[in-house]
């Protein structure tokens, strides 16, 4: 009986000083652990983001070794979620775990991870209890925006919740019905099975090994503005609602310009007053304009159905071709 094969999806962009220090803590935790190396057959799928470094001649320098790797390298940078749909593509796994390239999603809990799927779970979520790797100002902003993505959201995703987990073969099939560009792969999971349903096991992300985080504040408020958009319209129903409310403070000036006008005999312009007013108004009408675009914009991108990604596809020379889904190999 041939063992089950447990793909590991790792995105990287520009982690070319990484790559050594992340295939070796992949092998202690899997191949070499005496608990679950013997019962399965691992691969390690890297996925290069475009990277503009030596990631990519790291990563062929590496499979030189291990005839396991293999390297989807995309011909420019996708983004994190394109970069692990293009990984899941790849991957041949009964079960998927996916994970990033800076060590900051330690390979030291996937035994964990491979236990609890054995034992019936199909997805294993990760929980996030510290980071050590970000100031508090991040922390406070990471909340608040968690926060307010889930008051928006008609689909609850959690907080420190990073795209660290394991998904059996059977939602990995699931999840490549999903073709939408702008994707959130949290998301996703939370709009498939809800997060109390499933397995979670708690880590704490140690500092980046080497390197700098890729997200900076605009990819970070883009990834936000995303985030709402796809798993709700309560942002146009939040256009509607400043519309009336607008229409509602009108009202009031105008009572109140009555009043003052006919009733009190106090003539004043109303420059400041007019000039406030009209300042109010407009600011509502563009930001309701706004949201509406970008609804507009996501319909636009998606209805031209372009491939996701395009992608050069690395094996070993010692691996032949994928036939019906499943691995066979032959040494030369």
């Amino acid at each position: 009986m041939s063992k089950k094969i447990i793909s590991i999806v790792i995105s990287a962009y520009n982690e070319e000083s990484n790559i050594a220090e992340l295939y070796k803590e992949l092998n202690i935790n899997t191949k070499q652990n005496k608990d679950i190396g013997p019962k399965y057959q691992f691969e390690y799928v890297f996925v290069n983001d475009g990277s503009n470094d030596d990631t990519l001649r790291k990563l062929k320098q590496q499979q030189k070794q291990d005839s396991d790797i293999r390297i989807v390298s995309l011909k420019r940078n996708f983004g994190h979620e394109i970069a692990m749909t293009a990984g899941m593509d790849h991957a041949l796994g009964d079960a998927v775990i996916f994970m990033d390239a800076d060590l900051q999603h330690p390979p030291a809990y996937i035994p964990k991870m491979v236990d609890l799927w054995a034992s019936g779970a199909e997805i294993v979520l990760s929980h996030r209890t510290e980071n050590l790797d970000t100031s508090y100002i991040y922390k406070f902003s990471a909340l608040l925006f968690y926060k307010i993505l889930n008051w928006l959201s008609d689909t609850k995703i959690p907080a420190k919740s990073p795209d660290f987990r394991l998904l059996d073969r059977r939602y990995v099939d699931f999840l490549k019905g999903f073709n939408e560009h702008d994707r959130l792969f949290r998301g996703l999971l939370s709009w498939i099975m809800p997060t109390d349903k499933v397995k979670t096991i708690d880590f704490v992300a140690p500092k980046r090994f080497s390197g700098k985080s890729k997200y900076n504040v605009f990819k970070s408020f883009t990834l936000a503005i995303d985030s709402i958009i796809q798993f709700s319209v309560r942002p146009l129903r939040l256009a509607t609602y400043l519309g009336l409310l607008g229409a509602f403070v009108s009202i009031i000036l105008g009572a109140y310009v009555i009043i003052e006008y006919y009733i009190i005999q106090h003539r004043t312009p109303g420059y400041a007053t007019i000039m406030v007013t009209m300042s109010f108004l407009g600011s509502v009408i563009l930001l309701a304009l706004g949201i509406i675009g970008e609804y507009i914009g996501k319909i636009h991108m998606e209805v031209k159905k372009r491939p996701l990604y395009m992608a050069d596809y690395i094996v070993s020379p010692s691996e032949t071709l994928y036939l019906n889904g499943r691995r066979k190999r032959r040494k030369t």
